[in-house]
């Protein structure tokens, strides 16, 4: 009985009543402090439109989102050889228009741009045939030159493979139609002859100026022919091999050509 009594007397004491006023005091005043502090550092209430940034260069998107205090990160970049490089083609998140989404001021948007060059391993193609490099070559979308030099060996065999005069490894990435010349053992009993360009000349002028060099034509496509008068006088606009100062090819070489009436 005496103990209630005295804990009846404590609690009502000034000494008591004064420090539970200072922590409730205390108490609240934390709460306050803190409510207005995440208040002001999650922006509390702040809504932004998130703009539709797609179609538009780095630059111009950038300039949109900081004007509207939003950041902008480039992802990684995506082949698109149609659109300019570095156009938007995608974003995260999505514009608010589409996703009913709002952000905060300082949000990062992510976006991926555009590229017009794509990335292919460099093959092997030391001591394969001349022939079978070059179907290598193209099923990869790279563009080749051939280089002859004599050899008592490895006749018709590619003995080295260069990209912007310099050896290039296997697995080395290279733009798709990355020019590779191939350096070609030839047996010193065929010397090679040099590439002629043909186009602008009519197939029965590329024919003539052959035939001296122990070069061929075969017409692969003729726009517009319907006999055998027009695709004589049809006028070469593609050649493969393809035409470049310098390259040389082997005797009996038959170019492909493609050619229109005109």
């Amino acid at each position: 009985m005496k103990f209630f009594q005295k804990l009846k007397a404590f609690v009502w004491s000034k000494h008591f009543l004064k420090h539970t006023l200072f922590i409730v005091l205390t108490y609240f005043l934390v709460i306050t402090i803190v409510v207005i502090y995440l208040d002001q550092y999650t922006n509390h209430g702040e809504k932004i439109d998130v703009p539709n940034v797609v179609g538009l260069k780095t630059a111009s998107a950038q300039s949109k989102l900081e004007e509207l205090d939003l950041k902008i990160e480039i992802l990684d970049s995506v082949y698109k050889p149609e659109l300019p490089v570095g156009t938007i083609v995608s974003q995260d998140p999505l514009p608010t228009s589409k996703s009913m989404v709002y952000v905060k001021s300082g949000r990062i948007i992510r976006v991926q741009v555009s590229k017009k060059s794509r990335l292919v391993e460099m093959p092997s193609l030391i001591d394969k045939s001349e022939r079978m490099a070059e179907s290598v070559l193209k099923n990869r979308g790279l563009k080749y030159r051939k280089n002859y030099v004599p050899t008592s060996e490895s006749n018709g065999a590619v003995l080295r493979q260069l990209y912007n005069g310099r050896e290039i490894k296997e697995g080395t990435k290279i733009p798709i139609g990355s020019l590779i010349t191939l350096v070609v053992g030839q047996n010193n009993a065929s010397q090679p002859v040099a590439l002629i360009d043909l186009n602008g000349l009519t197939i029965s002028e590329a024919k003539a100026r052959l035939s001296g060099i122990s070069l061929h034509v075969l017409v692969g496509a003729c726009d517009g022919c319907t006999n055998a008068a027009d695709t004589t006088t049809a006028v070469i606009y593609s050649q493969s091999p393809e035409y470049l100062e310098g390259v040389t090819v082997s005797p009996g070489t038959t170019i492909t050509v493609s050619a229109e009436k005109r």
